[in-house]
C-alpha cells in the first residue's frame, strides 16, 4: 500500500474505477439506457435481479426518489442480499441448477420485458441460467458483471459459459477478481471491496440515460419524487396510477 490513509486509498481506488467505467463503458451505458427506454415505449416492463451483495445494486434502482418508477425487483427467497440464515446458504443457492428457471416461472416476466442481471463474477449457475432462460422467453437482458472473471476463473454453469455470454448488452464493472482494492503488509488478506459502489453508479448512469432518451422521444419519464418533499406523495400517486399495470412492488 502506498502513502495515504486506508480511507484515502479506498476513495482513490473507487474514483479510479468510476472513471474507468465512465470512459470505457460509455457505449455500453448508452446502449443499455436506450434498450430500457425502447422497452418502456413499447409497453414492456423493467426488472432487476442480483443475488447476495449483487442484489444491493438491484434494490438501489427500485422504488426510490429520482428513479424510474417502472423498475421492479425480481426476488427469490434466500437470494435478496444477505437475508437468509445462515448467510452462507445464499452462496450455495447461487450454484443450484434449475433455481433460476423456477424463479422465472413464478415471476411476471414476459416477452417484451427487459431484465437487468447483476453478478460480479457471472460464473455461478444462477445468473447464467437466468440470462439464458430469460432470453429464451423473449426478454431482453442487460448484464452487469466483471468480465475479468471469465478469463481468470472457471464457470460453475454446466455450459461452461458466463453471464456475459448471454446478454443483449454487457456492462463491465472492471472490478478485479476477488473484489478487494487494498493490501497492507500487516493484514494477510486483501480488503476494501468496491463492487457495490461501482455497480450502483453504473446502473444509475444507465437509468439517467433512459430518462433522457424517453424525454427526447416525447415521453415523460415515469420518475418518482421523494416522499420527504412537499407534493412528493401526490406526484408519486399519479405515476403509480398511470403505470399501475407495470409496477409490481405495490401488489
Amino acid at each position: 500500500m502506498s502513502d495515504g490513509t486506508p480511507a484515502d486509498l479506498f476513495f482513490d481506488a473507487a474514483v479510479g474505477l468510476l472513471q474507468r467505467v465512465r470512459d470505457e463503458e460509455a457505449e455500453a451505458i448508452a446502449a443499455a439506457g436506450t434498450l430500457l427506454a425502447d422497452t418502456v415505449t413499447a409497453g414492456g416492463r423493467l426488472f432487476a435481479f442480483g443475488a447476495g451483495h449483487s442484489s444491493l445494486a438491484a434494490q438501489d434502482v427500485v422504488y426510490r426518489a429520482g428513479g424510474l418508477a417502472l423498475m421492479n425487483l425480481l426476488a427469490a427467497p434466500g437470494l435478496v442480499g444477505v437475508d437468509v440464515m445462515p448467510a452462507t446458504l445464499g452462496s450455495r443457492l447461487e450454484r443450484v441448477d434449475g433455481l433460476a428457471t423456477a424463479v422465472l416461472d413464478t415471476s411476471p416476466l414476459r416477452a417484451g420485458d427487459a431484465l437487468v442481471i447483476i453478478s460480479l463474477s457471472g460464473r455461478n449457475a444462477l445468473p447464467v441460467e437466468m440470462a439464458v432462460e430469460a432470453r429464451r422467453r423473449g426478454v431482453k437482458v442487460i448484464g452487469v458483471t466483471s468480465v475479468a472473471y471469465a478469463t481468470e476463473t472457471t464457470s460453475r454453469h454446466v455450459s461452461g459459459t458466463y453471464l456475459k455470454d448471454h446478454c443483449d448488452v454487457v456492462l463491465d464493472s472492471k472490478i478485479a477478481v476477488g473484489d478487494a482494492e487494498l493490501t497492507l503488509d500487516t493484514i494477510p488478506a486483501p480488503f476494501a471491496p468496491a463492487s457495490t459502489v461501482v455497480t450502483s453508479a453504473l446502473l444509475q448512469a444507465v437509468l439517467a440515460t433512459t430518462a433522457a432518451a424517453l424525454a427526447d422521444h416525447g415521453t415523460e419519464p415515469p420518475l418518482l419524487r421523494s416522499g420527504n418533499v412537499d407534493g412528493g406523495h401526490e406526484w408519486n400517486a399519479r405515476v403509480f396510477e398511470e403505470y399501475r399495470d407495470r409496477i409490481f412492488y405495490q401488489h
